[in-house]
């Protein structure tokens, strides 16, 4: 594996753990067995590397926002589908986004995640017509979200095949979500 891709992958699990702000570039480079000018060669600051662990997510997930927007719509089976299987493509970075976000929102590619998570909401919201449609949405998202994010803690790190855990994810999700099977707009 490039030395690029290894500063991404210990970057995103140090600051999955030890919290971004905790995380010295100096701690990557000794994880990496590099120096932290080698670091700074690859990526020009902590805050550009996080932003190129964290864009690849929300390129996706503003795609998917457009896809939505661009067609008029896009039926809640269909939404659940491409959210969970986005999720999971993502699931490392999830934690990262949803553990610290708030706390980082003056981080430029923090602020972006937070910005997209507030157009999620707003699709969920023009989406339910009833305060108990508004909070399933809440609950089936966001405990998707919160699950993914405490995977390890939970035992599905590696321990569940992913095929399994998508299979139910979204069993789950259509469970709660999918009896009205509206469009989303």
């Amino acid at each position: 594996m490039p030395l690029h891709d290894d500063l991404r992958a210990i970057a995103l699990a140090e600051f999955a753990t030890s919290g971004y702000a905790a995380t010295s570039l100096q701690r990557i480079a000794d994880l990496a067995g590099t120096s932290k000018a080698s670091v700074l060669y690859h990526f020009a600051s902590k805050e550009l590397l996080l932003a190129d662990i964290v864009s690849p997510a929300l390129d996706d997930l503003e795609t998917l926002l457009e896809t939505i927007e661009s067609a008029g719509g896009l039926r809640r089976s269909d939404f659940v589908e491409r959210f969970v299987d986005l999720l999971l493509q993502h699931r490392q970075v999830v934690p990262l986004v949803i553990n610290q976000g708030a706390t980082l929102d003056d981080v430029p590619v923090m602020h972006r995640a937070t910005l997209i998570m507030l157009r999620v909401a707003e699709l969920f919201r023009l989406a339910s017509s009833s305060t108990k449609d508004k909070l399933r949405f809440g609950v089936a998202f966001g405990g998707v979200a919160y699950t993914l994010a405490a995977a390890e803690r939970l035992g599905l790190n590696g321990e569940i095949p992913i095929d399994e855990v998508r299979s139910a994810l979204l069993e789950i999700l259509h469970d709660l979500l999918v009896p009205a099977d509206t469009t989303i707009r």
